[in-house]
């Protein structure tokens, strides 16, 4: 199930709570790739508030929101980078992508594993991919109150185990929002404080999402070898063969006279 673009976007940029996991996962995702310089970032699902930080590096950034969810412009003061693209069919080239970030877009894919294809299809060889999802033992994916209370949540284990079946190698796993989904001043204040406790803490039980990165796995298709001939044969115990017995000579008998 596909939220409405116009309930994330006021989630995300019209509440506190929003504008909170939006920095916090901002920050855990600029610290997983610190650099993109010359790359082509790719953002998938309801990418866009995590994106900004990776476009003015990037050389490219696209931000495409599926037909189900809507789409809105982006960003909202410049050139328009966001299309409104089919979930599991792309309008970019294969291996045209260095970096692909995935927001609400796999919990909520009615064909996930079509979907991990494409993303496959559109990476280079070597690129990643980041998959951020709600968190199957987290408070967050028990609560419809935030986007990560739809769709289908994932524990650490599920995910892998999905990525592994489509040639991607895990290279990190990580968990963010350990804070309550409430939208109460006190929680929003303590907020920042719990993120930094949650960081030392068992994420797999106590983080409200996931955040995977994965790499796509490059295959070497082996080559049949020719054969050569030898051109002579190889004669490698021809030194230990036994000589052949000399002849007996075989001049004249001398006769006496």
């Amino acid at each position: 199930m596909h939220l409405d673009v116009v309930d994330l976007r006021k989630f995300y940029y019209s509440t506190g709570l929003g504008r909170l996991a939006r920095r916090v996962l901002r920050d855990r995702l600029r610290r997983m790739w610190p650099d993109v310089k010359g790359m082509t970032v790719v953002g998938f699902g309801f990418s866009a508030p995590f994106l900004r930080p990776f476009m003015e590096e990037a050389e490219r950034t696209l931000c495409l929101m599926p037909a189900q969810q809507g789409v809105f412009p982006w960003p909202p003061e410049g050139p328009n980078l966001a299309a409104l693209v089919e979930e599991t069919l792309w309008p970019l080239a294969k291996g045209s992508a260095d970096r692909v970030l995935v927001a609400h877009g796999l919990e909520t894919c009615a064909r996930p594993n079509a979907l991990l294809e494409e993303i496959a299809r559109v990476l280079a060889p070597g690129g990643r991919a980041i998959f951020i999802t709600p968190n199957r033992a987290g408070l967050w994916a028990r609560r419809d109150g935030t986007p990560f209370g739809y769709g289908r949540p994932y524990s650490a284990a599920q995910l892998e185990k999905a990525l592994a079946a489509h040639d991607f190698s895990v290279e990190e796993a990580e968990g963010a929002l350990y804070l309550p989904p409430s939208h109460k001043r006190f929680w929003l204040r303590v907020g920042p404080v719990l993120e930094r406790t949650g960081q030392g803490l068992d994420w797999q039980r106590l983080a409200g999402v996931t955040l995977v990165e994965a790499a796509k796995l490059v295959y070497i298709t082996p080559q049949s070898g020719l054969r050569e001939a030898a051109r002579a044969p190889l004669r490698v115990l021809e030194g230990l063969r036994p000589a052949p017995a000399p002849k007996p000579a075989t001049g004249r008998s001398i006769r006496g006279n």
